[in-house]
């Protein structure tokens, strides 16, 4: 028996998707809002952690962990999936995630936590890119677009409700539950995806790239120690900061020289060769630096100058998060409808510069209004940007790397998000110091001597006059933060112009040769057995 999807019948009418389709997407939603979830859980959760386990000062490793483990595994989980079959590697990575998720919730110390959180993060670099490599083997570019509201959607539930979930299961199951509650949601997408998935099964003559991968993973570690650990537990010229630096180069100048003798190389640099991958990869480590940056700031900003509470401050993202995702659905709609994208690249860019230059004007008497409609146009310009960066990606490779495509591209964002959060932090911190000193004296660099971003609660404890000077130099480090993030942000508009609007492929094999963008494919039909 099999499903059939006409992709375009001739006069642009399609046919009603399978019902198969719709509960593997289901599926594939479900496991997306798991990787998306996970940290943001956690984080509401970790103070308890440390009250229960101790090791406080380990703390930072129960993210870094995990951080390290999915940004380096994520392109060895696309090439997998392209040498042995998309299904076998995606559900091998849940298995790890639920695995690690489990082990988690069972730690009995610091250490264990750290080391369970590393295994789950080893299955969390398949998760993101099974599911867009997946969607990418089902639905042919011309009618991804209107899936990408769906994906925008889940992002958003991520954000938003994360912080809220996170402290709802901590304060009432405990934060063991903020582990366990990924097992049933991942055995439910589990047993779906065995049971009504059905993807050509591979087997690959040649090895894995093991150099390859290793001196990947080295390059990236170093790149992800070096974002985290610079300006925070050491100084950005210390020794040990050089020696990662020079060891990440190292590694990568390896890495590349070696992809170009590998005989299955784990990122095969023909991909490089078309523009429009090569463009949407640095538009993708632009979105992911601006994204996360915004994400990490904003928040601070609205509990330390707006008074807004921990909840609340998570709540007044929403008109950030709804203009992108009312944006998302437009964008994916249009493009279904006429098989045009370039506008969305550009508008994208040029929205997300504008509205963080507006945001980097806010200020001590900025209306919690008016920062709201700052952050909407961000909202306007990400929802634009988003999806399509990996919709063009995938569609300028052929399917055989349909999987290095995509963990390439979540990889450009992944590096992307690092370097935001900290070149952005950095400028913050420095500026927040700055300021605290001015205004505050020895008080102020005393105050944010440890930590320049403040809880509510120290916040509450601090005399009027340092209470006062803290709200002016967090107005002055967003300013810095956000202004740095319009610069970055001209880089995407640049390569958002240079981007070839090529005809979004229909369906099936037919795919632009390597290092060549397709001009025309003509409409067929995925047969999907079931």
């Amino acid at each position: 028996m099999a499903d059939t999807q006409m992709v375009d019948k001739g006069s642009g009418e399609t046919e009603k998707q399978p019902r198969s389709v719709r509960v593997v997407l289901l599926a594939l939603m479900i496991t997306m809002m798991l990787a998306m979830l996970d940290n943001m859980i956690v984080g509401t959760a970790m103070p308890t952690i440390v009250g229960e386990l101790g090791g406080l000062e380990h703390l930072s490793w129960v993210v870094t962990a995990y951080t390290l483990a999915t940004a380096s595994s994520t392109p060895l989980w696309g090439k997998l999936g392209d040498m042995y079959g998309r299904k076998g590697a995606f559900m091998t990575s849940i298995v790890i995630f639920l695995v690690g998720s489990a082990l988690s919730g069972m730690a009995q110390n610091m250490g264990q936590l750290i080391g369970f959180r590393a295994i789950q993060g080893l299955g969390a670099g398949g998760l993101m890119v099974g599911v867009m490599a997946i969607i990418g083997d089902l639905i042919p570019p011309r009618e991804r677009g209107k899936y990408q509201g769906m994906m925008a959607g889940v992002m958003a539930l991520a954000m938003i409700g994360g912080p809220l979930v996170g402290g709802t299961i901590t304060d009432n199951w405990g934060w063991r539950w903020s582990f366990y509650i990924n097992l049933p949601l991942g055995v439910i997408a589990l047993a779906a995806i065995s049971a009504v998935l059905h993807l050509p099964k591979k087997r690959a003559q040649a090895r894995i790239d093991y150099l390859g991968a290793g001196l990947l993973t080295v390059g990236i570690t170093s790149i992800v120690l070096v974002t985290t650990w610079g300006g925070s537990q050491y100084a950005w010229s210390s020794v040990r900061i050089m020696e990662l630096i020079a060891l990440g180069v190292a590694a990568l100048v390896g890495f590349v020289f070696w992809q170009t003798k590998a005989i299955e190389p784990v990122v095969p640099l023909h991909i490089f060769r078309s523009r429009n991958f090569s463009l949407m990869a640095v538009i993708g480590f632009i979105t992911g630096f601006v994204m996360f940056g915004a994400t990490l700031f904003l928040p601070l900003y609205q509990q330390s100058v707006q008074g807004a509470s921990a909840t609340n401050s998570g709540l007044l993202l929403l008109p950030m998060l709804g203009a992108m995702l009312v944006t998302s659905m437009v964008a994916g709609r249009v493009t279904t409808n006429t098989g045009r994208y370039k506008v969305f690249p550009v508008a994208g860019s040029i929205l997300m510069g504008v509205g963080l230059y507006l945001l980097s004007t806010m200020d001590v008497d900025t209306t919690r209004f008016m920062s709201g409609v700052y952050m909407a146009v961000v909202g306007l310009g990400m929802g634009c940007l988003m999806q399509i960066t990996m919709l063009v990606a995938q569609n300028s490779v052929e399917m055989k790397d349909m999987g290095v495509a995509s963990s390439t591209s979540t990889l450009s964002r992944t590096l992307g998000s690092s370097f935001g959060v900290a070149i952005m932090g950095a400028l913050f911190n420095n500026r927040v110091q700055d300021v605290m000193s001015q205004k505050a004296g020895a008080l102020g660099a005393k105050v944010t001597e440890q930590s320049a971003q403040l809880d509510a609660k120290s916040l509450a404890k601090l005399p009027a006059v340092a209470r006062e000077a803290y709200q002016h130099a967090v107005s002055a480090g967003i300013h810095s933060a956000f202004l740095l993030g319009a610069v970055v942000t001209v880089l995407a508009l640049v390569a958002a112009v240079f981007v070839k609007e090529v005809p979004l492929k229909g369906a099936g094999p037919a795919a632009p040769k390597p290092g060549e963008d397709a001009e025309t494919v003509a409409p067929v039909s995925i047969v999907e057995p079931v």
